[in-house]
C-alpha cells in the first residue's frame, strides 16, 4: 500500500480544515488550502469535490464561500479517507477486506506470502483505523504550540504581520531546528515524527 498524492492531499487538506474548525473559521476558501500547503489548486479542487461527495466536507459558493467539514473531526477515520481515495489497504487482493480477488496461488490456505501480507494488511489497517482526523489535528496543534509556530487559521496567524507568516512547509522546515527529546528505538514511527506527542 501507497498512499498517492492525491491521498496525501486529502488528508493535508483535512488536516487544515480541521485546524480551521479548531479556530472557530465558518469557511476556507480552497485557494488559501492551495496556499497553505502549496498545493496545486486545480488538483485539490477535483479533491475536494470527490471528499464532498463522500461526506467529508462541505462547500459554500460565491465571493466569500468556500470549504468546511461536513462531520465533527472525531468521526473522520483515516482510514476510511485513504480506502476511499487510493482504494484498499491490502498490499495484495488476496488479504484485502474489501476488495478480495483470488490469488494466483493453488492452497491460498496454506500460503506464506498471504499470510505476511495478511500481517501487513492487519498492522497497516490497524494504525490507520485506530486514528480520527481529532487525533491528528490535536497533535499538530500542541507539537506547534511547543515549538512556536503559528496554527493555520487561527487569531495567532490573523495577527501575524504578513512578512512573518510563512506555508506550512516553511514552517515545518524551521520548526525542525527546535530540539526535541530523542525517543528510544522501541517507540513507534508515530511517536518519532511527532516527538514528545504520541496520537
Amino acid at each position: 500500500m501507497k498512499v498517492s498524492k492525491k491521498g496525501e492531499y486529502a488528508l493535508r487538506s483535512l488536516i487544515n480544515l480541521g485546524f480551521a474548525a479548531e479556530a472557530k473559521r465558518n469557511l476556507v476558501q480552497v485557494s488559501e488550502l492551495a496556499e497553505n500547503e502549496q498545493l496545486p489548486i486545480k488538483f485539490l479542487e477535483q479533491i475536494l469535490q470527490l471528499l464532498k461527495e463522500a461526506g467529508y466536507v462541505e462547500s459554500e459558493r460565491g465571493k466569500f464561500g468556500g470549504y468546511r467539514l461536513a462531520k465533527p473531526t472525531r468521526k473522520i477515520i483515516i482510514g476510511d479517507v485513504v480506502r476511499l481515495v487510493d482504494g484498499p489497504l491490502a498490499p495484495i487482493r488476496c488479504v484485502s477486506q474489501t476488495a478480495y480477488e483470488k490469488c494466483t496461488c493453488p492452497d491460498e490456505a496454506h500460503c506464506g506470502l498471504r499470510m505476511l501480507m495478511l500481517d501487513v494488511r492487519n498492522a497497516i489497517s490497524g494504525i490507520l483505523d485506530r486514528y480520527t482526523l481529532a487525533d491528528v489535528v490535536g497533535i499538530t496543534i500542541r507539537k506547534m504550540r511547543r515549538d512556536g509556530v503559528p496554527l493555520p487559521f487561527s487569531a495567532d496567524e490573523a495577527a501575524a504581520a504578513p512578512a512573518a507568516r510563512v506555508p506550512a512547509r516553511l514552517a515545518r522546515k524551521l520548526a525542525k531546528g527546535a530540539k526535541a527529546p530523542k525517543p528510544s528505538p522501541t517507540e513507534g514511527i508515530v511517536q518519532q515524527l511527532l516527538g514528545e506527542y504520541t496520537i
